[in-house]
């Protein structure tokens, strides 16, 4: 394919992907910006009263940052685990795959698709938290870095459970037993401070620590981590996945019935 073609197959499955979460808006947009509502009213106006400052500032800043990865995270994800397992599902993959349109535009559509969703739902819940405190960015190169690369990350993941479900059920089994638990130990609620030395070691084996770290730091300027090694256990994480999707897309592993 001429690179004209390659941009309109990308344009394309883009259309595709932004179309059909934007058709359910009220079960791919909506429940991000109540559910963190919620998060909001309870853990900051709350419970974080009777906490205090955690790092320098109130609790509610604090976790602002965590819960607003928590959707970026959660939302890239299930945007491409739900969309392209349906495509599998109704074998739909297979004439994709068998059409003229390289591996990597596929991929690629598909996890831009998850981005433009955890992008748009950051703005939602970004936009919500302002009813609650006051945010004052830090680094917006650092917020914009983090947060494209989060997405990147969790999309590609999203991508390779959608290979290797049989079923519906099976993409739900990572999100809630390994995502959602990542997530709650990654630091969103808490301080890495307030943990003994053991566990805080232990906690630096999660890759949701850095994603949560680096993100906090670009808004706040406060940060349990390294920036340096955040960012680069980011990139090792998502250049992995990448090379590991493209993998299964080129083999076909689980895809051609």
């Amino acid at each position: 394919m001429s690179l004209q073609e390659q941009w309109v197959a990308l344009v394309t499955i883009l259309r595709k992907e932004v179309k059909r979460y934007l058709r359910i808006w009220t079960q791919t947009l909506l429940p991000s910006a109540i559910t963190m509502s919620l998060y909001f009213v309870i853990f900051g106006s709350l419970i974080g009263s009777r906490i205090g400052d955690m790092g320098g500032f109130t609790y509610m800043q604090f976790v602002v940052p965590g819960l607003i990865m928590m959707a970026i995270v959660t939302n890239s994800y299930s945007n491409v685990v739900s969309s392209f397992f349906g495509s599998k599902f109704n074998h739909s993959v297979e004439e994709l795959l068998v059409s003229p349109t390289p591996n990597y535009i596929i991929l690629l559509g598909y996890v831009i698709g998850g981005v433009s969703r955890g992008l748009l739902v950051a703005v939602i819940v970004t936009l919500v938290s302002l009813f609650f405190t006051d945010l004052h960015i830090h680094s917006f190169t650092v917020v914009v870095v983090i947060v494209l690369m989060t997405s990147i990350l969790f999309a590609l993941a999203g991508f390779i459970n959608a290979v290797y479900a049989n079923n519906f059920d099976d993409i739900s089994i990572i999100p809630t037993f390994v995502l959602t638990p990542l997530i709650y130990l990654g630091g969103v609620f808490y301080s890495m401070d307030l943990l003994p030395d053991f566990w805080a070691t232990v906690s630096k084996l999660n890759p949701l620590v850095y994603v949560v770290n680096a993100f906090r730091y670009g808004v706040l300027g406060v940060s349990d981590v390294s920036l340096t090694v955040a960012f680069g256990m980011i990139a090792v994480f998502t250049v992995a996945a990448w090379c590991y999707s493209m993998h299964l897309l080129n083999t076909g592993k689980r895809l051609r019935q």
